[in-house]
């Protein structure tokens, strides 16, 4: 039996990758430039600090890393915020059947703290985790382990008693980087995305529980 769980958030708890490339492809476009979803998919998983410092290199953009994130989560929140959405289908009652089980759950996310906490906050699921860590709290993000490994510090569970969720190539490296087992989720709406590394790989939510051997 797994110790702890850890969850991605975007793509795994919300269907926000749509978002995210709208926002995205828009800034890109009111900054002067041109993306497209096919050429932003290599970076979901990433931290915005990594992503930006790589797309203002390539694409010469005048602003600053941090003007441009600004500018971005700003606009990302707003639409997050007047939009109807709920969590993914199967979200809530994989916590309610780890809850039961009596295993500590954790969110390790690659979007920002402000992201995360509007997130949560809209699902009414901010105390549903036992932590909650931001790719930009740890030295390095995913691909990089750290994130994860500072999950399963603060949920107090060694990594390898660990298992992850995860919908991105970036994600699924950073959870298998860090020792940990690792479920892939296919989120069409997450891209192209390669989920081979992963342990398991599901097409929904409703399947976790039985690799978990969960109480429901």
């Amino acid at each position: 039996m797994i110790q702890a769980f850890i969850f991605d958030m975007d793509g795994v708890i919300i269907d926000s990758e749509p978002l995210h490339f709208e926002v995205d492809i828009q800034v890109m476009k009111d900054f002067g430039a041109s993306i497209t979803q096919e050429q932003l998919e290599k970076y979901v998983g990433m931290t915005n600090p990594e992503m930006w410092k790589l797309i203002r290199e390539e694409y010469h953009l005048q602003r600053t890393v941090s003007e441009i994130i600004d500018y971005q989560l700003s606009n990302k929140i707003k639409i997050l915020t007047a939009r109807e959405m709920e969590p993914i289908d199967g979200i809530r009652e994989l916590l309610a059947d780890l809850k039961a089980s009596g295993i500590p759950v954790g969110i390790a996310s690659s979007s920002p703290p402000v992201f995360i906490k509007a997130v949560l906050d809209k699902f009414g699921l901010l105390d549903a985790f036992n932590c909650i860590v931001s790719g930009e709290e740890v030295e390095r993000g995913k691909p990089a382990p750290d994130v994860y490994l500072k999950a399963a510090e603060l949920l107090g569970v060694e990594p390898a008693s660990c298992m992850v969720l995860e919908d991105a190539r970036h994600g699924i490296a950073a959870a298998k980087a860090a020792g940990m087992q690792c479920i892939g989720y296919v989120n069409p709406n997450s891209g192209n995305q390669d989920l081979s590394a992963a342990d398991y790989v599901v097409r929904s939510i409703a399947e976790v529980g039985a690799i978990c051997q969960l109480k429901s």
